[in-house]
């Protein structure tokens, strides 16, 4: 049989058990755009906001909350899973078998990045129907932060599951991470209302970057490249880091 057949194989069995996982379809499908419709059904954050350059809250935080299916994917849906199979052994018996270990860290990128990429969709179709969020007026830009966050939030998830020696320890890590980067994406407090200072900090960490990406592209300016930059240099990082760290058994 060959390898790409078996890649295919490892593909679609983590498609599944991702789809019988409704704590994972949950906090990465539905949560994000959740959050937005609780949010939007707030009357103060239907009306036009001054320290948000006249936004309306709900405006500024679709973007938030397109991150934030991102980084729940990549810190609490990889992690505990592969640090999982490594420790029950499936990781050292797939080494004995035509099945390359490396497969299954592809699949569980594709599964969760897909997963994410959907959530996304949802949260921008939401937001439009329900609030009447205008879509970005620079789409192309818009996709490529997308596409550099996803990398950077999957980068970080396999650095998570280098570190972590147990699925305990991996969902613990997970956690802790989880809370500092969704303020840095702005979950507390959107980017652009924060001060000027703590903005240009935010804005070298991966999801500070990767927000106001989103925002410049979505009120239709081309994302700076100097926050894409950031992206492409903490992704390069990440994945070399979790690819010097990580071990299959």
């Amino acid at each position: 049989m060959s390898t790409a057949v078996l890649d295919t194989a490892v593909l679609r069995t983590e498609f599944r058990l991702f789809r019988r996982e409704p704590a994972g379809i949950f906090w990465v499908l539905l949560f994000p755009t959740l959050l937005l419709v609780v949010l939007g059904s707030i009357p103060s954050f239907r009306e036009s906001a001054p320290n948000l350059g006249g936004l309306r809250p709900v405006d500024a935080y679709v973007p938030v909350t397109v991150l934030l299916g991102l980084i729940v994917g990549g810190l609490q849906g990889m992690p505990p899973t592969l640090t999982g199979y490594r420790e029950t052994g499936v990781l050292r018996r797939m080494s004995t078998t035509p099945v390359r270990p490396a497969a299954l860290l592809t699949a569980q990128m594709l599964v969760l990045g897909a997963a994410s990429l959907l959530s996304a969709l949802i949260t921008l179709a939401v937001g439009r129907l329900a609030f009447r969020v205008a879509l970005p007026q620079q789409a192309f830009g818009y996709l490529l932060a997308l596409l550099l966050a996803l990398l950077a939030s999957l980068a970080l998830g396999s650095v998570l599951s280098a570190l972590a020696r147990t699925a305990k320890i991996a969902t613990a890590i997970g956690s802790t991470a989880l809370f500092p980067t969704m303020f840095c994406a702005g979950v507390w407090l959107p980017v652009e209302a924060m001060p000027d200072a703590l903005a240009d900090i935010i804005g070298w960490t991966p999801f500070g970057a990767a927000a106001q990406s989103l925002n410049e592209a979505a009120a239709g300016g081309w994302p700076a490249w100097s926050h894409l930059g950031v992206l492409a240099v903490w992704t390069v990082l990440l994945t070399a880091a979790a690819s010097r760290w990580f071990r299959w058994e």
